[in-house]
């Protein structure tokens, strides 16, 4: 049986570690963002698949904190008010899920890079998009799209951000339905790459490995945000983001 340390180096465990807490500490400050941060970083020095497995079960324990944070009853409302967006995306994570052992490393990195990369600059450069009111097949759109993504690369928060933001959903209920869809959607994906054979024994260490980092880092990055300006750290974030998104591409389209 193949085991942990026949995929990563003991120094590309402490490399990860060190990404699960900047991703942790970057969470916590804006309230979203992990999944962007650990797949460009990790895939770095990780296959792409190992990188994915990694981050699944932090994003769900973070997630799981944030969706709390005001309480079950209003994380259940939440469910409610955007139940299309969460059934479209949920299907669209599934199904692509399991394309992710049958596409090439090449492949998946631009179908990662090009998304991250898109919606990075979009918010970077101050665009924004105002819906009077919800819309269901615009909802169901957009999940669809937030589904699709996640389920390639565990990354579904740019689209799900600009429809909050799309809706001028105020900021405390903001921050508690991200923590909703995307605790919802990480459940999801989890379970959907279980079946896709991407978390198995020999990759699961790794998982649980990254959550003390990633739950320490968002605990230290709730402190920074309830005392420095949050908007600072949101657009330095979206910088990263896109220089990370565009190495991914560079590594899709070179090898």
């Amino acid at each position: 049986m193949t085991g942990l340390l026949d995929l990563i180096t003991p120094l590309q465990i402490v490399m990860a570690f060190g990404i699960a807490l900047l991703a942790g500490l970057i969470k916590g400050m804006v309230g979203f963002a992990m999944p962007m941060i650990m797949i460009s970083g990790l895939t770095l020095f990780l296959p792409p698949e190992l990188a994915l497995a990694g981050l699944l079960l932090p994003t769900v324990a973070t997630n799981a904190l944030q969706a709390l944070r005001q309480g079950p009853a209003a994380a259940w409302s939440s469910v409610g008010r955007f139940r299309v967006f969460l059934i479209v995306g949920g299907i669209f994570l599934f199904l692509s899920a399991q394309l992710v052992t049958v596409l090439s490393v090449q492949a998946l990195l631009l179908l990662i890079g090009v998304p991250i990369s898109f919606f990075a600059l979009i918010q970077l450069l101050g665009l924004r998009f105002s819906l009077d009111e919800p819309k269901a097949w615009i909802e169901a759109a957009i999940g669809g799209i937030a589904g699709f993504i996640g389920g390639l690369s565990g990354v579904w928060g740019p689209p799900t951000v600009l429809y909050l933001t799309a809706l001028n959903t105020p900021k405390s209920d903001q921050v508690r339905i991200q923590g909703v869809i995307y605790g919802l959607g990480a459940v999801a994906l989890l379970i959907a790459h279980i079946g896709s054979g991407v978390l198995r024994w020999a990759t699961l260490p790794l998982s649980i490995a990254l959550l003390a980092p990633a739950l320490a880092g968002m605990w230290i990055g709730g402190r920074i945000h309830d005392r420095i300006e949050q908007e600072t750290f949101r657009k330095i974030t979206l910088v990263v983001l896109t220089v990370a998104g565009f190495n991914l591409v560079r590594r899709g389209l070179i090898g």
